[in-house]
C-alpha cells in the first residue's frame, strides 16, 4: 500500500528545521521495518521557505507509517504543528506498475 505524509511546521520554526534536517534525511533513507520511503520534499510558504514536509511510503499498514513518523528527529524536536497520513492510490507517474 502506498501512503502520503503531510505535516505541516509550527511558525517560527525554520532554524529548527535546518539544524534538525540532516539527521531526518538520515531517518528517511533508513526507512524502517514495513515502511520504505520512496518520495520526499518540503512543503514551501509564500516566501519560498520551507514550512512542511510531504513524504510518499509504501507500507504493510498504517500503524507502521505513524511508528515511523514519531521515530522521526523532526517530531522529536517538536516541528510540526499537525500531521496526516493518508493511504494513497498512486496512479499517474507510478514505476511499479
Amino acid at each position: 500500500m502506498f501512503f502520503i505524509i503531510i505535516a505541516r511546521d509550527k511558525p517560527g520554526m525554520l532554524q529548527v528545521r535546518q539544524d534538525t534536517k540532516s539527521l531526518h534525511m538520515a531517518h528517511l533513507d533508513a526507512g524502517a521495518p514495513g515502511v520504505e520511503v520512496l518520495q520526499s520534499g518540503p512543503l514551501l510558504d509564500e516566501g519560498g521557505d520551507e514550512a512542511g514536509s510531504l513524504i510518499i511510503v509504501r507500507a504493510t499498514d498504517s500503524g507502521s507509517v505513524e511508528r515511523f513518523l514519531a521515530n522521526d528527529p523532526y517530531v522529536a524536536a517538536g516541528l510540526f504543528a499537525e500531521h496526516s497520513v493518508q493511504r494513497w492510490l498512486w496512479r499517474r507517474g507510478n514505476p511499479f506498475l
